[in-house]
Order: structure tokens, then C-alpha cells, then sequence
């Protein structure tokens, strides 16, 4: 509704939440100072949102998850079945295959795309035919905690606003983000090789739009007002067909600004405010969860002051895990885990060790030497993996992510492939598993894909490497034969999960200290909250069988300790670690 069809009135009884709307668009539009422009541009995001200005604050510290939640990561077509919508393909999967062990879905990309595998998208309002339509996604979202993503930084060259924007017309007329190639572009940070700006011809000339990932990935000029009204439009559909999780994409590149990186800038940080009032006010469970591939405290620094995101994404986590499996040394990753701060209540980590893109290296920059990059790359290009690379300022190209399926990147160390696959394999998950945070597990990952060297031949891409999709027979096949690895890693995660939801010290916000075991074990304990549970999660990194002295973990001698996982009982001297086994060495078992 138009600002000037609200009578003083109507602006007054809306004081509330409105001021404090109009308080973040200060920040981003006007310099830090209310206008009246800002008071009403407040209003019409609250009307679009459909909210009231008396609605209570919600309570920035509540915890929305507890250790029953792990998501499943996955593209609506993974997993396709001849003669069915694909979304309807993996809701049955889901339904069949992993309820009671998934609580959440993140599907990637839904909507119609023109490349980079629905991150270029055309609709935001529609969904992609070939996968099925809004009920689908309906269905989905009313059983699990379904994780959508907002493509905030750019959109698709085939899209009609980009028609629009050409032609100098609504809505699409200054909807992207132009520069001049005179301008200083220097500091600008690229996650590719691909030139910044992409010369058009508009009606009104020649323009030059800002494309951080690609040419056909038009980046959105949200110093236009109309963008930002545009996108919580589209947030609050979204809401409307069962997203609870707002993945915000890419959105570290936000707010474009020549002569600095324009990357994280504070403006960017008050957007991402801005939507967590808006999205938490319409739904007290929502949560955004923001995706930013980049070093680790630039991308701690998204949680805010548990005003920004619920959740980020623990980039450094994949990197520094699949390095310690191949070295069998754990130092690196130990180093890392001790400074990692506990996130407040009401926020938590997202962990992964695999997903729909690479490995990524940036979040793993000052964390691993120049040398132990090079030989982590070294061992994934020699099993089978690629390399992507980012452009710097001087010109030069440096390594960004490795794009394998993680299921080959642990099929051996830097000596080579070996007979521990499987066993690094899952060992690899029964530790992120045991994290303080949330899982995330990719579907390929779960079901143990190998490298899909057909598809990446067939589209050039790096990225397809590890995006194969499954039929839905062969897939069953597959996990119903007990020999196979597909079966073998399928249940051993899962037999994992089911253990995890039981286990109130694995709550994501539970306490988490990093044990000093030496190179070869990993470990860390975990305590709930009413300190009534214990859990010691030590892993052998190593080919090799260890012995852990159970001494150096201090049990006490007055409770009864046994493994989670194998059910042997703890009360002795020492134990003996197989190569890779994990122990979840606890004092209570199914503490709730």
C-alpha cells in the first residue's frame, strides 16, 4: 500500500515495530537518521509482511532445535522416478527412507534457472515445472523443516526484471548493480576467474552490470528501494508454502561499494538484521542461515550479536576435517576447534562436510599452511577430484574450492587409496556428528555417491562432479543389498543419528571442550546442560590401530562408562582404537 494512503493515525498505532524497521533502513539508506521517507517505507514492508506493530519481541536467546535435528541436504532431483515430479520422488524417499533420523530438508534452488544449477533464477515466484509445483513444496515443508534458498546477491540475465532493466522499465528499471570500468574495482573480492562487470546496450546506452559469480548471475542493486521491498515480497511467500529456514546465498557480497572489497560491509550486516526482525516476527520459529563461503571469524561475525543470523555455516569445518583424515594428524583441526567461540543461545553452527558445491579453501586460509594445501589438493586431484580458482587483485588466479565427492576424497591418505575407505568415511561424520551445532548431510554423502565423472564430462563443470543423480530403483536396489557401500554408509550414519537424538550432551548449545590426545586422536567432550551427562567423543585418525588411555580423560571412577556406539563398557585402563573407529564414551546412555 502507498505510504500516503496511511493517515496519521494509522502511522501512530504502528510506532512499535515500525520505528525499530525504520531504525535498520536508516542504517541502510539514509545515513543513520529516520526519515519520513524511511517511517514509510517501514510501513510498507510490515504491510507486505502482513504484520502488526504491537506484535511482542521475540526472544533473541531461544534455542529452536535440540539434538533430534539433522538436516538432509539435496537438489529437488537427486533422486528422480519416471512418470513422477521429483519433489514428489523425494518426499517419498524421505518418508521411507530417513524419517525419524532427518528433521529438516534444505532442497536447493527450486525455482525456473538459467545456469549454475538454479542459483541464476529466472522466477522466484514460480517453481521449476520439470520438478513439480508449490504444493509439492507445500507437502514437504508440513512434515520437515524445510530449508529454501533466497538468491539475495544476484538473479538470472533471462529474467524479466533484467528484460525490464534494459528497457528502462518496471519492475526491473534499476534493479541491478552497475559501475564504470573507470571506477576502482581493485579491492573487490571474486569467488571466480570471470571479469566483474559485463558490458550491455540498454535503451538509454550502454551499461556496464556487476556479475560477481557469472555473466548470466546479474548482481541486485539494493540502493534501490524497490529491490529490497521486491525480495521480502518474495520471503514472505515463501513463508506461505512452508520455508522455515532462510538460506541467505551468497550474501556476503551483498553491498557493492567501489574503492573497498565490498564484502561484509556494515550495510550488508544491517540487511541481514533487517530480514531476521521481519522473518522472526512473522514466524516465531523461523531462522536465517547465512551462506558465506569466507574466512572463518569474517563469517562468524554473521551471527551479530545474536541479531543477525540463527545459524552460518562452519566453512572451515570440511577443509580441516578431510585434511586430518588424509594426514592422520589432527592438529590443525584441534588448533581451530579451541578457538572457536560457543555461540550464544539462540544461535548455533551449521555443520557440513560436504554439500552441492566444493571444498571450499577460503574459510580454511590462516588455518592451513600454504604447504598443507597444496598437498591436501595434491591427494584430491589424485583421487579423482578438480580444482576452481578465484581471481585476485594482481591478476592471479588462487585455488578456491576442491570439487570431489567426499566419499572419495577419505578413500585413502597422502601415501594414497587404501582399505579404509568406508571406515574414514564414516568416522569423518560420527565426528561432525558429535559437534556442537547442526548436522547437515548431503545427500550424496549419506548414501555414499562417488564422483560422477560422466556428468562433469557431459557439462564441463567442475561442480558436477559431485551432483549425480539417482534413480530412484537403482537407489533403492542399492540400500536394500546389505554387501554394498551405498547400504554400508547409508546405515552407518543413520545408526549414528539414531544414537545422537537420544543423547541431551549433543544438544547443539551443550557444552564442548577439546581434549589434547596427541596427533593421532581427536577428541572433544561434550556435557548437557544440566550437567547431569557426559560424552567423550574420541576419534582414531590414523591407519593405525591406538591405544587410548582412558586415564588421560579423567572418568569418574564412581559412574559407569561405556560407548555409545559399540556398547562395551569403559571401566577399564585402556582401550584399543581400530584405524578410524570413533567412541562416544558416555556415563548415561539415552539421556533425553
Amino acid at each position: 500500500m502507498p505510504p500516503a494512503e496511511h493517515s496519521g493515525a494509522h502511522d501512530e498505532h504502528r510506532l512499535g515495530l515500525a520505528h525499530r524497521v525504520a531504525q535498520q533502513l536508516s542504517v541502510i539508506y539514509a545515513g543513520g537518521d529516520i526519515s519520513p521517507e524511511m517511517g514509510a517505507l517501514a510501513i510498507e514492508l510490515l504491510d507486505i509482511m502482513r504484520l502488526q506493530d504491537d506484535m511482542p519481541q521475540p526472544d533473541p536467546h531461544l534455542n529452536h532445535w535440540d539434538q533430534r535435528d539433522a538436516l538432509m541436504i539435496t537438489y529437488g532431483d537427486s533422486i528422480k522416478k519416471d512418470g513422477e515430479a521429483p519433489l514428489q520422488t523425494l518426499k517419498y524417499w524421505l518418508d521411507h527412507y530417513a524419517d525419524g533420523r532427518i528433521t529438516g530438508v534444505h532442497v536447493l534452488p527450486f525455482c525456473p534457472w538459467s545456469s549454475d544449477d538454479g542459483f541464476a533464477v529466472i522466477d522466484y515466484l514460480k517453481v521449476n515445472e520439470t520438478l513439480g509445483d508449490w504444493n509439492d513444496v507445500l507437502a514437504i515443508g508440513a512434515k520437515y523443516n524445510l530449508m529454501g534458498d533466497l538468491v539475495i546477491n544476484h538473479c538470472s540475465s533471462a529474467s524479466q526484471w533484467f528484460s525490464n532493466f534494459l528497457r528502462n522499465e518496471e519492475p526491473g528499471k534499476d534493479y541491478f548493480a552497475t559501475a564504470s570500468p573507470k571506477d576502482d574495482l581493485s579491492l573487490v573480492v571474486r569467488p571466480r576467474t570471470s571479469p566483474l562487470l559485463r558490458e550491455v546496450e540498454a535503451i538509454d546506452g550502454t551499461r556496464h552490470v556487476w556479475c560477481t559469480f557469472s555473466h548470466d548471475q546479474v548482481d541486485l542493486n539494493f540502493r534501490n528501494p524497490e529491490v529490497l521491498k521486491r525480495m521480502v515480497e518474495i520471503v514472505r511467500h515463501y513463508l506461505d508454502y512452508g520455508i522455515r529456514i532462510f538460506r541467505l546465498d551468497a550474501v556476503a557480497f551483498l553491498w557493492k561499494k567501489p574503492g573497498t572489497s565490498s564484502l561484509n560491509l556494515r550495510k550488508t550486516h544491517e540487511i541481514v538484521r533487517l530480514l531476521r526482525t521481519l522473518i522472526e516476527h512473522a514466524r516465531g520459529d523461523a531462522l536465517i542461515i547465512t551462506e558465506t563461503n569466507i574466512p572463518n571469524q569474517e563469517n562468524l561475525a554473521y551471527f551479530g550479536n545474536a541479531n543477525e543470523a540463527h545459524c552460518v555455516y562452519n566453512f572451515s569445518l570440511p577443509p580441516l576435517l578431510v585434511n586430518t583424515l588424509v594426514t592422520g594428524d589432527c592438529f590443525y583441526l584441534k588448533q581451530w576447534m579451541m578457538s572457536m567461540p560457543p555461540p550464544q543461545h539462540g544461535t548455533a553452527y551449521f555443520n557440513f562436510i560436504a554439500s552441492h558445491d566444493g571444498i571450499g579453501l577460503r574459510p580454511a586460509e590462516g588455518l592451513l599452511s600454504d604447504e598443507e594445501l597444496q598437498t591436501l589438493i595434491s591427494t584430491m586431484r589424485r583421487f579423482g577430484g578438480h580444482v576452481s580458482y578465484r581471481a585476485l587483485d594482481d591478476g592471479q588466479n588462487k585455488p578456491y574450492e576442491i570439487n570431489i565427492a567426499l566419499i572419495d576424497a577419505l578413500q585413502g591418505t597422502t601415501a594414497g587409496a587404501d582399505e579404509y575407505g568406508l571406515q574414514r568415511f564414516v568416522c569423518a561424520h560420527a565426528i561432525m556428528l558429535g559437534l556442537e551445532g547442526i548436522p547437515g548431510i548431503y545427500i550424496h554423502s549419506l548414501v555414499g555417491t562417488h564422483n560422477d565423472l560422466e556428468r562433469f564430462e557431459n557439462t564441463g563443470e567442475n561442480r558436477a562432479i559431485n551432483r549425480h543423480q539417482w534413480q530412484l530403483e537403482e537407489l533403492e536396489a542399492q540400500l536394500g543389498d546389505e554387501r554394498s557401500d551405498h547400504s554400508q554408509v547409508f546405515r552407518g550414519i543413520m545408526d549414528l543419528l539414531a544414537i545422537r537424538q537420544k543423547q541431551s550432551a549433543f544438544h547443539p548449545n551443550a557444552t564442548q571442550f577439546t581434549l589434547h590426545l596427541g596427533a593421532t586422536l581427536f577428541g572433544f567432550w561434550r556435557q548437557s546442560s544440566d550437567r547431569r551427562q557426559s560424552i567423550f567423543c574420541i576419534s582414531n585418525v590414523s591407519n593405525e590401530a591406538e591405544h587410548l588411555q582412558l586415564s588421560d580423560i579423567n572418568l569418574i571412577e564412581a559412574q559407569d562408562w561405556s560407548d555409545l556406539i559399540s556398547g562395551e563398557d569403559c571401566n577399564k585402563q585402556q582401550m584399543l582404537l581400530e584405524p578410524y573407529q570413533t567412541v562416544w564414551i558416555s556415563n548415561l546412555r539415552d539421556h533425553r
